[in-house]
Formats: C-alpha cells, structure tokens, sequence
C-alpha cells in the first residue's frame, strides 16, 4: 500500500506515519531524508543534488523525482510507503503519477489530517521537549507532573524550537494552505482523497485512518 500524508506542520503527520509503519510494515519516505541519503551514497542523482545545494539552489522538481524513484527500487519497500513532505505540487503530483505507473505501482489513498488553524497554533507555539530524551510536552495539555523535571528520564533541561511561536506558526500555515491547496484538488478529482479530524486524540485520528484505508 502507497499513501501520501497531507497535513500542516504540527498536525501530528510524523506520529501517524510511526503508527502505520509499526503497524503494516510500510516506510516512510521524507523527501530530505532521501536527498541526504542520496548525496551521502555518491550516486548519479545523488552527486546532482550535491551539486545543486552545495551552490545554495533548490533542488529541482526532476532531482526530486529521481531520488524518490531511486527509493522506491529499494527491498525495504515492497510492503508500501508513506509519503511524507511530497509532493508539494501539482506538477510533482502529477510526476509521482506517471513514476508509479511506470514501476507498475498505484497511489491507494491520500489522507488529509484536517486542524483548526488557531488551534493548531496553540499547540505548536506550546510545545517543548526534554533536552537529554526528548520527551514532548506542552504548555497547556502537558506539563511535567514535577515542575522542572522530566517525566521520562528526570533531566531537568528543557528546549523549544526557535520557529515554535505563533508568528511563525501562522506564517507557516499560510504557506502550508497556499501550496497544498492544488493537491487537494487534485486528488479529489482523483478520487484519492481522504479527511480524517487531526483535532482528535492520537488513537482516534490512528483508528480513522485505518478506517479510511481499509
């Protein structure tokens, strides 16, 4: 089973992905995983990404194309794979398309974790992690039951992500929207979209999930 993960930042994408690979045995391809792994091998698209981002550019739509198809002719992929972070277009959409068709591969779902915006920004702009385990916990829904001290591994520093404040957040939504909102088309149209409420608790949106898939 493929399937792409559509959400924006904080929706909860990485847990849900985590949940379906323990789950089904399916991988999760992030696209900045794979260029680094790409890069790190020395192949022939591996040296063209190096090449472009060693010169400050963006890595291209065909670069991308060809560092996923490169991951899928993997072994360790044969049970499916979680798309996460691609595709960001129509046009990449619509070239991940054409690549699966061509290893004789289908796209079975696209889920969609939809969030309330403020809320969103809420829970991202609260959430900080121990420095030493990184355990997650947030301002409002989930502080150390000691003040100061990690539930987890009781180390007493914490940190927060410099971009998790409700500035950034909303900006970054915004983009998120802007450049999602083809794909939602897209798929639709395709008959390969799925919603799913990312406002519910992490088992609720994992059962939904299951559901929509099947």
């Amino acid at each position: 089973m493929n399937i792409i993960l559509l959400g924006p930042p904080g929706a909860g994408k990485g847990t849900q992905a985590r949940l379906l690979m323990e789950g089904g045995g399916l991988v999760q391809l992030s696209t900045g995983d794979m260029l680094r792994a790409a890069v790190a091998a020395g192949s022939e698209v591996g040296k063209q990404a190096r090449a472009v981002m060693e010169a400050g550019q963006l890595v291209s739509d065909e670069i991308v194309i060809g560092v996923v198809s490169e991951r899928l002719d993997a072994p360790d992929v044969k049970a499916g794979v979680i798309f996460d972070g691609f595709p960001r277009t129509a046009a990449q959409a619509e070239a991940l398309d054409r690549l699966l068709a061509g290893k004789g591969l289908v796209l079975d779902a696209v889920i969609s974790i939809e969030v309330d915006d403020e809320l969103l920004v809420d829970r991202v702009s609260g959430r900080f992690t121990c420095g030493a385990c990184g355990e997650g916990y947030h301002d409002t829904h989930k502080m150390p039951a000691r003040d100061g001290v990690c539930d987890n591994c009781g180390a007493t520093e914490f940190k927060r992500r410099a971009d998790d404040n409700a500035e950034t957040v909303r900006a970054r939504l915004a983009a998120y929207h802007a450049d999602t909102a083809p794909l939602i088309g897209y798929y639709t149209a395709a008959g390969k979209l799925r919603t799913v409420d990312g406002m519910a608790g992490i088992g609720e949106v994992a059962r939904a999930i299951r559901e929509v898939l099947g």
